[in-house]
């Protein structure tokens, strides 16, 4: 491949105390605590909203708060469940259908009052770092370039980018790089509720495809169909259908796979229409505009929280908080065979039961002012199906974005675990003694 040499002078454009990479559930959280905190904070997002997967990829619902007896997600998680679903409604659910245009402005409104800067339509280009210590980033607007400088640095891209520009250690995807498959979320309309099967914790919607494959309706013969979920009215969200072997850290991947998605989701109009009761003239209204990516990388850090701290329901004594939701891997390809972890999904984790989530795991190695937040947490593989949704980024990014308040003083690392879980606490995490 022929190369050439780019170099220009760019404004620095900010100055903060912390900079935060990306305006997803750990990026919000991250950005809104500091801010509270009296951080200056500066939150870089390449969208045009708040919300991550949930807004941009139509990500139809939150899995699990609580353990079904405590509310993990406390602090920020808290708030965005009380002001999406109202105080009162039931935390124990294992699943929440998500309003996106309703999410969207609780965002909007908590960032505003924060007092924290951003911008939209801006992403993340390189970063410039020396000896592991991150001097700037440097950012793409809409049509400029221009630098951020900051104390602080948060990841919380989902993919790990500004931690591995900066020259953290990471891995992606099983022993053979393979990584969980992306799902293309849509809008659907016409749904008789009423009629529809909904169980929720289960797949119900895949009780025809057997049928449906003797029948050639599918060109790709996937048995998993995670399925639908109510929104208001006739309306539903889908997260239906997975595009294998999508590596959501390449844009030639990405670009193949999204067209795929849009190429085959007709043949899942047709068999919601067709093999299931309560779907018989509901059709797609819109798909969303990027793919729901489950899994990329999972940057190292000072502790890999592993499988074996969930089966045990691990505490540490620098825990940022706790979280519950039983690890859940897609299979890679269709034909996979049914792992121990597709089991233990269906059983659940048990009432009450949880695991802790070190500090450690948001310090990524070789770096001295980076933190990491949110699906890119320093895990296993198999953890990473557990810590990688959207209630338990809400709890690393706030532990993050405390952490960098805490640490304009001191290094990250020295930021003393019992200041941080204090300070946690403060702000409503669940920490119990």
């Amino acid at each position: 491949m022929e190369t050439i040499t780019f170099m220009r002078e760019i404004p620095i454009k900010k100055q903060a105390d912390v900079f935060i990479a990306g305006g997803g559930p750990a990026g919000i959280a991250a950005a809104v605590t500091a801010a509270r905190m009296g951080a200056q904070v500066f939150l870089a997002e390449k969208g045009q909203c708040f919300g991550g997967a949930a807004a941009l990829a139509c990500v139809p619902a939150f899995m699990r708060f609580s353990d079904g007896e405590h509310f993990l997600a406390g602090g920020i998680g808290r708030e965005v469940f009380d002001a999406l679903y109202g105080p009162d409604t039931d935390y124990t659910s294992v699943e929440y259908p998500v309003n996106a245009e309703k999410l969207k402005l609780i965002y909007d409104k908590m960032i505003m009052e924060s007092g924290c800067s951003f911008l939209f339509d801006t992403q993340l280009l390189d970063v410039q770092v020396q000896d592991g210590h991150i001097q700037s980033v440097i950012l793409k607007g809409h049509e400029d370039l221009f630098a951020v400088t900051a104390r602080i640095y948060i990841d919380c891209t989902g993919d790990g980018t500004l931690a591995v520009k900066a020259g953290a250690s990471w891995e992606k995807g099983d022993g053979e790089g393979r990584m969980m498959p992306a799902t293309l979320c849509t809008l659907w309309n016409g749904i008789d509720w009423d009629r529809a099967v909904v169980e929720l914790g289960k797949d119900p919607d895949a009780r025809m495809l057997e049928q449906a494959f003797r029948d050639g309706v599918f060109t790709v013969k996937d048995p998993s169909l995670p399925g639908m979920w109510k929104l208001q009215g006739p309306v539903g969200g889908g997260n239906i259908g997975h595009v294998f072997g999508v590596d959501g850290t390449e844009e030639e991947s990405l670009t193949k796979g999204i067209l795929d998605a849009r190429r085959r989701m007709p043949e899942y109009e047709y068999y919601y229409r067709n093999y299931l009761e309560g779907y018989e003239k509901s059709g797609i209204v819109s798909s969303a505009s990027v793919l729901g990516i489950r899994e990329t990388r999972r940057i190292l850090g000072e502790y890999v929280l592993s499988e074996a701290d969930y089966e045990k329901h691990a505490s540490f004594p620098d825990e940022i908080g706790r979280y519950c939701y039983p690890i859940d891997l897609h299979a890679v390809t269709p034909d996979a065979e049914k792992t121990q972890y597709d089991e233990a999904y269906q059983k659940g984790y048990g009432k009450g039961n949880s695991y802790g989530i070190p500090y450690r795991c948001l310090l990524p190695q070789n770096t001295d002012n980076l933190l990491v937040a949110g699906r890119c947490i320093s895990t296993t593989r198999e953890m990473n199906g557990s810590t990688r949704v959207m209630p338990c980024c809400f709890i690393t990014g706030m532990a993050a974005g405390t952490a960098g308040a805490l640490a304009q003083d001191c290094s990250l690392r020295e930021l003393s675990a019992e200041v941080l879980r204090n300070a946690l606490r403060e702000q409503g995490a669940y920490l119990p003694e």
